[in-house]
Protein backbone atom coordinates (compact mmCIF):
# COMPACT_ATOMS: atom_id res chain seq x y z
CA UNK A 1 0.00 0.00 0.00
CA UNK A 2 1.37 3.66 -0.65
CA UNK A 3 2.92 5.16 2.17
CA UNK A 4 0.50 8.22 1.57
CA UNK A 5 -2.92 6.93 2.09
CA UNK A 6 -4.33 5.64 5.43
CA UNK A 7 -7.41 3.49 5.40
CA UNK A 8 -10.04 4.03 7.68
CA UNK A 9 -13.67 3.54 9.04
CA UNK A 10 -15.57 6.58 7.34
CA UNK A 11 -17.14 8.99 9.51
CA UNK A 12 -20.26 11.27 8.92
CA UNK A 13 -17.44 13.95 7.97
CA UNK A 14 -16.75 11.85 4.85
CA UNK A 15 -20.40 11.65 3.69
CA UNK A 16 -20.17 14.30 1.44
CA UNK A 17 -17.54 13.63 -0.56
CA UNK A 18 -18.30 9.93 -0.66
CA UNK A 19 -21.70 10.49 -1.86
CA UNK A 20 -19.75 12.99 -4.38
CA UNK A 21 -17.63 9.74 -5.39
CA UNK A 22 -20.77 7.41 -5.89
CA UNK A 23 -22.25 10.15 -8.09
CA UNK A 24 -19.38 10.68 -10.10
CA UNK A 25 -20.38 8.34 -13.30
CA UNK A 26 -23.57 7.68 -15.68
CA UNK A 27 -25.03 4.72 -13.70
CA UNK A 28 -24.43 7.12 -10.22
CA UNK A 29 -25.68 10.51 -11.53
CA UNK A 30 -29.42 8.86 -12.19
CA UNK A 31 -29.31 7.11 -8.94
CA UNK A 32 -28.08 9.15 -6.40
CA UNK A 33 -28.60 13.20 -5.27
CA UNK A 34 -25.83 14.61 -3.83
CA UNK A 35 -27.85 17.61 -3.34
CA UNK A 36 -29.95 16.18 -0.46
CA UNK A 37 -27.68 14.44 2.55
CA UNK A 38 -30.21 13.55 4.97
CA UNK A 39 -30.87 10.11 3.23
CA UNK A 40 -27.29 9.12 3.52
CA UNK A 41 -26.51 10.48 6.96
CA UNK A 42 -29.54 7.67 7.87
CA UNK A 43 -28.05 5.22 6.32
CA UNK A 44 -24.88 6.15 7.71
CA UNK A 45 -25.98 5.61 10.93
CA UNK A 46 -27.32 2.20 10.43
CA UNK A 47 -24.11 1.90 8.47
CA UNK A 48 -22.37 2.53 11.61
CA UNK A 49 -23.71 0.37 13.96
CA UNK A 50 -23.71 -2.82 12.72
CA UNK A 51 -20.17 -4.81 13.23
CA UNK A 52 -20.48 -6.60 9.91
CA UNK A 53 -20.44 -3.34 7.98
CA UNK A 54 -16.89 -1.62 7.42
CA UNK A 55 -18.18 1.32 4.84
CA UNK A 56 -13.92 2.30 4.39
CA UNK A 57 -12.31 5.59 3.06
CA UNK A 58 -9.40 6.29 1.73
CA UNK A 59 -7.51 9.57 2.57
CA UNK A 60 -4.01 11.01 1.12
CA UNK A 61 -3.35 14.78 2.38
CA UNK A 62 -6.60 15.27 4.35
CA UNK A 63 -9.02 14.47 0.94
CA UNK A 64 -11.60 11.00 0.79
CA UNK A 65 -10.15 9.93 -1.85
CA UNK A 66 -11.71 6.63 -2.37
CA UNK A 67 -14.32 4.23 -0.92
CA UNK A 68 -15.95 0.88 -0.35
CA UNK A 69 -18.58 -1.08 2.04
CA UNK A 70 -17.56 -4.77 2.99
CA UNK A 71 -20.36 -6.48 4.62
CA UNK A 72 -19.32 -9.90 6.46
CA UNK A 73 -22.47 -12.09 6.21
CA UNK A 74 -22.52 -15.53 8.65
CA UNK A 75 -24.27 -18.04 7.03
CA UNK A 76 -25.15 -21.86 7.24
CA UNK A 77 -23.83 -22.93 3.57
CA UNK A 78 -20.14 -23.94 2.84
CA UNK A 79 -20.60 -25.58 6.20
CA UNK A 80 -21.65 -22.16 8.00
CA UNK A 81 -18.81 -20.61 6.20
CA UNK A 82 -18.68 -16.40 6.61
CA UNK A 83 -18.59 -14.66 3.26
CA UNK A 84 -17.41 -11.38 2.48
CA UNK A 85 -19.42 -8.93 -0.05
CA UNK A 86 -17.63 -5.63 -1.49
CA UNK A 87 -19.99 -2.81 -2.43
CA UNK A 88 -19.87 0.29 -4.16
CA UNK A 89 -16.08 0.62 -4.55
CA UNK A 90 -15.53 4.23 -5.58
CA UNK A 91 -12.01 6.38 -6.48
CA UNK A 92 -12.18 9.88 -6.74
CA UNK A 93 -11.71 10.66 -10.79
CA UNK A 94 -9.04 12.73 -9.95
CA UNK A 95 -6.89 9.77 -8.63
CA UNK A 96 -7.81 7.20 -10.97
CA UNK A 97 -5.03 4.81 -12.67
CA UNK A 98 -3.07 5.67 -9.65
CA UNK A 99 -3.37 2.35 -7.70
CA UNK A 100 -6.14 3.65 -4.88
CA UNK A 101 -8.51 0.99 -5.96
CA UNK A 102 -6.31 -1.83 -6.11
CA UNK A 103 -5.34 -0.68 -2.93
CA UNK A 104 -9.07 -0.64 -1.52
CA UNK A 105 -9.69 -3.90 -2.78
CA UNK A 106 -6.11 -5.40 -1.45
CA UNK A 107 -7.45 -4.40 2.16
CA UNK A 108 -11.08 -5.65 1.39
CA UNK A 109 -9.18 -8.88 0.37
CA UNK A 110 -7.27 -9.22 3.84
CA UNK A 111 -9.82 -8.22 5.92
CA UNK A 112 -12.03 -10.96 4.45
CA UNK A 113 -9.60 -13.07 5.44
CA UNK A 114 -8.72 -11.66 8.75
CA UNK A 115 -12.68 -11.76 9.72
CA UNK A 116 -12.42 -15.91 8.29
CA UNK A 117 -14.58 -15.30 5.60
CA UNK A 118 -13.85 -18.03 2.64
CA UNK A 119 -14.92 -16.27 0.13
CA UNK A 120 -15.31 -12.26 -0.90
CA UNK A 121 -18.13 -11.27 -4.05
CA UNK A 122 -19.23 -8.52 -5.57
CA UNK A 123 -21.54 -7.82 -8.10
CA UNK A 124 -20.68 -5.18 -10.97
CA UNK A 125 -23.33 -3.40 -13.05
CA UNK A 126 -22.94 -5.07 -16.48
CA UNK A 127 -22.17 -2.11 -18.54
CA UNK A 128 -18.65 -1.13 -16.27
CA UNK A 129 -16.93 -3.29 -18.75
CA UNK A 130 -13.56 -1.72 -17.58
CA UNK A 131 -14.61 -2.35 -13.82
CA UNK A 132 -14.77 -6.25 -14.83
CA UNK A 133 -11.30 -6.21 -16.15
CA UNK A 134 -10.20 -4.70 -12.66
CA UNK A 135 -11.85 -7.26 -10.48
CA UNK A 136 -10.28 -9.92 -13.17
CA UNK A 137 -6.81 -8.55 -13.18
CA UNK A 138 -7.41 -9.10 -8.95
CA UNK A 139 -8.20 -12.74 -9.38
CA UNK A 140 -12.10 -12.40 -9.65
CA UNK A 141 -13.81 -14.93 -11.34
CA UNK A 142 -16.90 -14.07 -13.03
CA UNK A 143 -18.52 -17.36 -11.53
CA UNK A 144 -22.03 -16.10 -11.47
CA UNK A 145 -24.62 -14.70 -12.76
CA UNK A 146 -26.34 -11.95 -10.60
CA UNK A 147 -29.80 -10.79 -10.39
CA UNK A 148 -32.03 -8.51 -8.94
CA UNK A 149 -35.46 -7.27 -7.96
CA UNK A 150 -36.40 -3.93 -7.18
CA UNK A 151 -38.52 -3.17 -4.66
Amino acid sequence: MSDDIEFRHATADDIPAIVAMLSDDPLGALRESPGDLAPYREAFTTVEADPNQHLMVAVRDGRTIGTLQLTVIPGLSRRGARRAIVEAVRVHADERGEGVGNQLMRWAIEESRRQGCVLLQLTSDATRVDAHRFYERLGFEASHLGFKYRL
